[in-house]
């Protein structure tokens, strides 16, 4: 490992987006390490990283509110390069004697820009006009003193704005979305030209010095890893079993609310192919009896994670008690539960696996995966030696089959939705779309309609086919299948399935929807 490349790294400073670590994520493809610390917390950060440069994110305060989160004047006075996201961007320029406004025409969604300064931020731009993603009520409306206009809109007339003697620059749209096509190349040249990073930081990397972050939470202590099936948590198994060897046990817990063989792949794999302790777990019958009755989504998360941390804890103590439990935690379920700051983000949903342990368990939280994304879990995945085919399986929610009922779970609910399930990934694999496609799969909805089979009357559920392209997670759009693909899917799961007779395709993005619904 380089030390010289370990020692060049990005402070992020969090105002409460939600896609701040997104802005983590592109620093690291452009071959920088980052992390990052909620805005109150920018000491800690200097003193911790000694950054080579800083990036302010989003936010959904308004600058104009007395009580507005700042940033800052010792930041912007330091010498270190800053780049200002959005209200990152409008917060700097109110600090440094700027005026931000409501703005009478808001800019929501895509945008384009006109650059018309010349910036190291645009470097190798070879075009004038450049696609962003906007997404703000205010706007920059006087600059502070020494700063100039680099690229405007048509609502956003300081679309992008730069200091270049004191390497300050503050953009209004998102480039570290999907979205901004070039966003990407925007930010490793603020990494790379203007920080002056080399950009050779890798997974790798990440690797030795998550093994090192283990070895030193860790200790001598004893770790359960909990196990349900998907991808995330295998490799957070993998990586601890490399960082700690026979410290480690993992408990894998049938829920009755799998995919069609994820016992048998799960098991057979972590027994035979790793050789790593295991602890199998039929808990199918409690799982269903404690969530019998239940509809809200919410509850039925919260009693799932709850009863996952019983049978934990039942186990830890079968084995002589442990010190930690290990969870395969990701970046996106931890900002859809709460805000990765403990900052001014919402709660979309909650997720299972976030929120600590009860005050009862004698446990602390190993979390080796917290700040990644599903791909970079993936690539981690490839670095461990975990087998490709099931590195590449389309990520599978912990709490399973559950929250792909809306409504009330029966056993012969989860039974006809694993069949659907099972001939819709088939017939997707069949056609070649799997690797294209970051998750699909089936939806039972609580709701049933007449048919007809036979010459026989029916009166059975509908089912919802969901398929989504993503790189992260955090933003995703609907698949465009072929009408001839949705049709055979459809025929094949009526004909095959008894209880459903009614197919539908969601065609809803992320945002405004989630990719699971529930």
């Amino acid at each position: 490992m380089n030390n010289s490349n370990n020692n060049e790294k990005i402070l992020i400073l969090d105002f409460g987006s939600q896609v701040t670590q997104l802005i983590a994520r592109r620093v690291r493809e452009s071959g920088v390490y980052s992390e990052i610390f909620p805005y109150t917390k920018w000491e800690e950060g200097l003193k911790k990283i000694k950054p080579k440069g800083i990036i302010l994110s989003g936010g959904p305060a308004s600058t104009i509110d007395g009580s507005s989160p700042q940033v800052s004047l010792e930041i912007l006075n330091s010498g270190i390069p800053v780049l200002g996201i959005c209200y990152g961007q409008q917060t700097l320029c109110s600090q440094l004697g700027g005026k931000v406004e409501h703005s009478t025409k808001r800019e929501f969604g895509r945008a384009n820009i006109k650059i018309i300064g010349k910036s190291n931020i645009f470097k190798d731009f070879e075009d004038n006009t450049e696609l962003v993603w906007m997404s703000h009520g205010d706007k920059v409306t006087e600059l502070p003193e020494d700063f100039s206009v680099i690229a405007e809109s048509e609502n956003a007339p300081f679309a992008a704005i730069a200091n270049e003697d004191k390497r300050i620059y503050g953009v209004q749209f998102h480039p570290e979305v999907v979205h901004t096509p070039n966003g990407s190349k925007m930010l490793e040249n603020f990494t790379q030209h203007i920080c002056g990073c080399s950009g050779q930081w890798t997974i790798e990397s990440f690797k030795e010095i998550a093994i090192e972050r283990i070895k030193k939470q860790v200790g001598h202590g004893t770790v359960v890893c909990g196990l349900s099936g998907g991808v995330d948590s295998s490799v957070a198994a993998v990586l601890l079993h490399e960082a700690i060897g026979k410290q480690l046990t993992c408990i894998y817990v049938d829920t009755g609310l799998m995919r069609e063989n994820e016992t048998e792949e799960v098991v057979g794999m972590f027994r035979d192919h790793f050789n790593i302790p295991l602890i199998h777990v039929d808990a199918r019958q409690g799982f269903l009896n404690d969530l019998n009755g239940v509809s809200d989504p919410e509850r039925k998360r919260k009693i799932i994670g709850s009863k996952f941390i019983d049978i934990f804890d039942e186990e830890a103590n079968k084995i002589g008690g442990a010190d930690f439990l290990a969870q395969g935690t990701l970046y996106p379920d931890v900002i859809e539960s709460v805000s990765f700051i403990g900052g001014p983000s919402v709660t979309i949903k909650s997720h299972h696996n976030v929120g600590g342990l009860p005050e009862r368990m004698k446990m602390d939280l190993v979390e080796p995966l917290r700040e990644l994304f599903k791909d970079e879990v993936r690539a981690l995945g490839r670095e461990l030696g975990i087998p490709d085919h099931f590195i590449e399986r389309h990520p599978f929610p912990g709490p399973g089959l559950a929250i792909r009922i809306p409504g009330e779970i029966t056993n012969d609910k989860i039974e006809i939705l694993r069949k659907a399930d099972t001939i819709y990934i088939d017939e997707i694999k069949k056609a070649g779309l799997y690797k294209e496609i970051w998750q699909a799969f089936a939806v039972l909805l609580p709701v049933q309609t007449v048919g007809v089979m036979g010459d026989e009357r029916t009166y059975e559920y509908v089912c919802a086919l969901r398929a989504v392209t993503s790189l992260d997670g955090m933003t995703a759009d609907y698949y465009p299948y072929e009408q001839s693909f949705l049709a055979n899917v459809s025929t094949r799961i009526i004909n095959e399935v008894k209880g459903i007779n009614r197919v539908v395709y969601d065609i809803t993005s992320k945002p405004p929807g989630t990719i699971e619904w529930e």
